[in-house]
């Protein structure tokens, strides 16, 4: 099956050599399961040229927020209203999943709240599941057709479905612990408050549900399901 991975933003240049950019983590993370991946750099507006040059698309997460004004993220919003129109299977993690909720009519702010970082449990569907979370903005409407899949008392819509065809999620199942760790060395440094900071790196030390999401993503992708 081949997968299409829309890479939005791209890992710290200190972690890059050991880590590679978010479209390897997901390479990584569902290797061996019969995909065949083609990255597409969307910061460079490198778009496909029809939504049918892959069986599925995967958005990346990123480090700017979709409210910003860049050039590629209209031909994005079109994008992901061309593949739900078409049906056409559309996994979003982080970024990916804020922006396809604004696309599709729903609304994305900077929480007032503040950063979630580190290792949160998300209620998926009644399942406590550990993954990794990164982000500040959040959706705080999302669109009227989605139906919200999993939350936590800070993140009221960390998952969403639109029929069979799309899945989102806001925390990231495609990083690892030694990435968060790097994560809060680097860019977290003067960003996020010091004790949030260190208790991310101290997070780490237990596990979290990659494996899963993994099994996951892959029935979605295949078969058209997911915890929804």
């Amino acid at each position: 099956m081949k997968i299409g991975i829309l890479q939005t933003g791209k890992s710290p240049k200190q972690l890059a050599s050991a880590f590679g950019d978010y479209g390897n983590m997901f390479e990584q993370m569902l290797n061996g399961r019969g995909f065949d991946f083609t990255t597409y750099d969307v910061l460079e507006c490198d778009f496909p040229f029809s939504i049918t040059e892959q069986d599925g698309w995967i958005i990346t997460g990123s480090r700017f927020g979709v409210y910003e004004d860049h050039d590629w993220i209209p031909p994005l919003e079109s994008l992901i209203r061309d593949l739900h129109t078409a049906k056409i299977p559309l996994i979003g993690v982080c970024f990916g999943h804020q922006i396809i909720a604004q696309a599709l009519g729903g609304t994305v702010k900077k929480y007032e709240g503040g950063w979630s970082v580190g290792r949160v449990e998300y209620e998926i569907v009644g399942e406590t599941v550990p993954l990794f979370a990164w982000h500040q903005d959040q959706v705080i409407t999302p669109p009227k057709e989605s139906k919200t899949i999993a939350r936590t008392d800070f993140c009221a819509h960390a998952a969403l479905t639109i029929g069979n065809h799309i899945y989102t999620i806001q925390p990231h199942p495609e990083f690892t612990a030694d990435f968060v760790v790097g994560l809060a060395e680097t860019r977290a440094r003067g960003v996020v408050p010091d004790p949030q900071r260190l208790a991310a790196i101290n997070s780490t030390k237990h596990p979290v549900a990659t494996l899963k999401m993994a099994d996951n993503f892959e029935i979605f992708l295949k078969q058209g399901q997911t915890y929804g």
